[in-house]
This record gives structure tokens, sequence and C-alpha cells, in this order.
């Protein structure tokens, strides 16, 4: 999101009477720590969302199709952590020398960077909207959001942030750009345009985090609600009530964990024109670009349909279960069906009912003996 580039280049505070040569051998002696860093978290990132891509491709048991389809966009702005904002940024620190004019190069990274991580905030909103509508409203689900309207929703997180950063592209435009020594990255002088800048907070990450505290906490609500509901009956103790605790509440901590620390320091730095120490810029910087490997545990990983889907995906690439002829599909038929039961029978009630991460899994609000999904086992 912006606020990853909102840091000044100013961020270390000098006291008059530190030597610049000193500061700055200081800031190469810690460069290729923080270039180690960068990298195995973006090899981590690509890494999972791989992974994840290999199975969302297809039909997952219990995923509906807008569930998939949200994924997706998730899945791609994640990777573009690792295959994009990464790889630019670090060239720009291989490459370019510090130049306190404007760079072209550098605002078109900076572009980029403000870019992916708006996208990446817009699309865990959304899917935080789809997954309240498919447990509040699940026999609505299917006429409230369309296919379309999905569709709708995903190109506006992706076409949206673009037209909103644009001016951070242009060198002589409305904001200035710098490379940060501190932080390796190429960073929008939010103190030059300090009402361009609010404007931002107040059209990306506020919103979002509206959306996503409003829709996560009704559905941690309802589950909290449930789980009592099924001890008072003796139901069994709720496990689905359990699971979707257990789920929403890393979900919000993880996003308010790595976002907060970036929206602090920006909003500090667009107010004061004052910067923070090397180390803690480097961290707020970094620390959302995280939430792109944290995303593949919490919204795929502990799902259990992603991980028996995921099991089928690694027998085909790599046990050789099926080889050969053409009558062996039967076998890898034989394997879907037992490995992930329903596969082939999605229907529009099952359309309804699904949700992201399963609706079965994170929460359900039916009691069991009207439950439309078998238990899963932890």
């Amino acid at each position: 999101m912006a606020m990853m580039s909102g840091i000044s280049n100013a961020s270390i505070p000098i006291d008059v009477d530190l030597n610049f040569t000193d500061l700055y051998m200081t800031l190469e002696a810690h460069r290729p720590i923080k270039i180690g860093i960068i990298s195995v978290l973006g090899v981590m990132i690509t890494l999972g969302n791989i992974a994840v891509v290999m199975v969302i491709a297809s039909a997952v048991s219990g995923w509906s199709r807008n569930s998939r389809y949200f994924l997706l966009s998730l899945t791609g702005a994640d990777s573009a952590f690792g295959l994009l904002i990464m790889p630019l940024n670090l060239c720009v620190s291989f490459m370019k020398e510090y130049n306190a004019g404007p760079d072209p190069f550098c605002h078109v990274v900076a572009f980029f960077n403000a870019t992916i991580y708006s996208t990446c905030m817009y699309t865990l909103a959304t899917i935080s909207l789809e997954r309240y509508i498919a447990v509040f409203y699940p026999l609505k689900y299917s006429t409230v959001l369309t296919r379309r309207r999905a569709l709708l929703l995903i190109a506006f997180s992706w076409v949206f942030p673009p037209i909103l950063l644009v001016p951070i592209s242009f060198p002589a435009g409305i904001i200035e750009v710098q490379f940060s020594r501190a932080s390796l990255v190429c960073n929008p002088l939010y103190s030059s345009n300090v009402t361009y800048s609010l404007s931002l907070t107040c059209f990306i990450f506020f919103p979002c985090s509206v959306i996503m505290t409003f829709c996560n906490l009704r559905l941690w609500i309802a589950a909290k609600r449930q789980r009592l509901k099924l001890r008072r009956h003796s139901w069994g103790g709720g496990y689905r009530p359990k699971v979707a605790l257990r789920v929403l509440v890393p979900v919000m901590t993880v996003y308010y964990t790595c976002w907060t620390p970036c929206m602090v320091i920006m909003l500090y730095n667009a107010i004061s024109g004052s910067g923070v120490p090397e180390w803690i810029e480097f961290i707020a910087v970094w620390l959302p670009t995280s939430n792109g490997f944290l995303n593949c545990i919490f919204y795929f990983w502990i799902n259990h349909s992603f991980r028996r889907k995921f099991h089928l995906v690694l027998q085909r690439l790599f046990l050789g279960l099926c080889p050969g002829s053409d009558s062996d599909s039967s076998c890898v038929n034989s394997i879907e069906s037992s490995v992930v039961p329903g596969w082939n029978s999605t229907n529009s009630l099952h359309e309804r009912f699904s949700s992201v991460s399963s609706t079965c899994t994170l929460l359900t609000l039916m009691p069991p003996q009207t439950n439309m999904c078998e238990p899963e086992p932890a």
C-alpha cells in the first residue's frame, strides 16, 4: 500500500555532531543483512503463493467459484510482493546511487510499491465482505454476490489504486520520491504533500480496516454465540465455532500487526516531517510484505479442504500414482473422490453456502442436525 512508501529518506535522526561518513558506513555495513532478509522473505512469499495457485487453479471442495476468484486475486497481489516489489527495490539498491533530485526510475518503483500494497488491502477487504455475506445471508448469497459483481469488486481492487496513486509516478508531480538507504526502498516523501498523504489514508487504509474489522468482528461474535449455544444443548462442544474463533482472531491480529506500524510512521512523517531510527523504518516498511506469506497460512493452509487438495496435487506431481496410459485417468478420478469428497457434485445450493476458506470451516450458524457440511477433522 501507499503507506509502505510513506517514510521519508530522512528517517534516521542525525545528531549535529554525527559525521555523514560514519552514518554512510553504518548503513553500508547493515545493507547485506537487510538484503538477506528481503531475499529470504521474497522466496518464502513466492513459493507459498505458487503452491496456493497450484491448488486453487481448479475446484476445491467447499469453496464457491466466487471465493476462488477473490482468493486468486489475493494470491496475485501477494505474489507481486516477491516477483515485482522486492526485485525492483533491490535493483535500485544495487544499481542506483542516491540522488537528491528527481529520479524517474525511483518514481516508477515507488508507484508499483504503493499500487501492489493498496491492491492487497482492497482484496483483503473484499474477501472479508464476501465471507460476511456467505455466512449471514447464505440463501441470498448467489443473488447478492453474483459472478459479475464479484468480478467487478476484484476489478475495482486492481484498477482504483493505480488511478489514485498515479501522481507518484511523475518525477515533476505533486509529491517527491527518494531512495532510502535505511529501508532499501524508493519512498515518496509524504511530508512534501501532506494533503495528498492524508487523502491516501482516507481512501485506502481506513476504509479497508473498517470493512475488515466490522465483518470479522461480526463473524467472531456469531461464532462465540454459536459455541455457547452448542454447549447449552450438549451438541459435542461446537467444533466449527472453535475453528472460527481460532481463524478470525489471528487474521485480524496479523493484519493490524503488519500494517499499523507502517501507517503510523507514514502519518508521523507526513505531519511532522521527521523520521525514525534505521531499523524501525526497515521493519515498518517490510513488515506489510510479510503479510503476503502469512495470508497463505491463514487463508489457505489452515483450511482442511485446501490441505487435502494440496496433498492430491503433490501425489500427481511427485508420487507418480497414475503414470502413462489413458486408462489411468480413472485412477486420478478415484483419488479425487477419496481425497476430496463431492469433488464433482457442485450445485447451486452448494454455491450459496460456500465461502472463502469454506464457510463450513470458518463458521456454521446452523445446529449439527441441519448442517450441510460434515465435520472435518482437525
